[in-house]
């Protein structure tokens, strides 16, 4: 896939100059500009390289992680699948990672709070799934 950088850089550029950001709670989805991304990282679409991201948490007014989303659904323990108006969408969870409050650009809807106990156990379910317990890697040993 073609990846337009040069227009991404110009758009975040504007974006980091914005002198405000909106107003945001955990369990929202947002239209957030994630930007034109790596590899196999998430990208966002259209001029605006938007894609719907859920606050996952809020550390303060200017800084949340967020984990975007996708209308394709999605099985596996990386995903949590919601349905909206009969509609799948599948939250990436392996996509997590820290959004600065300047990027959310329109709220689409809240979860519900059982989506959002539910989406939090499946991503604590996905951490005790991936990382080792104390100081250990996979195999047992060490790591100090």
């Amino acid at each position: 896939m073609d990846r337009d950088y040069e227009k991404w850089h110009s758009h975040k550029k504007v974006l980091d100059q914005k002198k405000s950001r909106v107003f945001f709670h955990e369990g929202e989805i947002w239209w957030c500009a994630i930007g034109s991304n790596i590899g196999i990282e998430e990208d966002g679409k259209n001029d605006l390289f938007e894609r719907p991201v859920v606050v996952f948490r809020k550390f303060n007014k200017e800084v949340f992680l967020g984990i975007p989303i996708t209308s394709i659904k999605k099985e596996g323990k990386f995903y949590f699948n919601y349905t909206v108006d009969s509609k799948d969408f599948s939250v990436i969870l392996s996509q997590i990672r820290l959004y600065d409050a300047k990027r959310l650009l329109r709220k689409i809807r809240s979860l519900s709070k059982e989506e959002y106990v539910s989406l939090d156990h499946s991503f604590k379910g996905l951490l005790e799934q991936t990382i080792p317990p104390h100081g250990r890697d996979l195999g047992g040993r060490s790591r100090l």
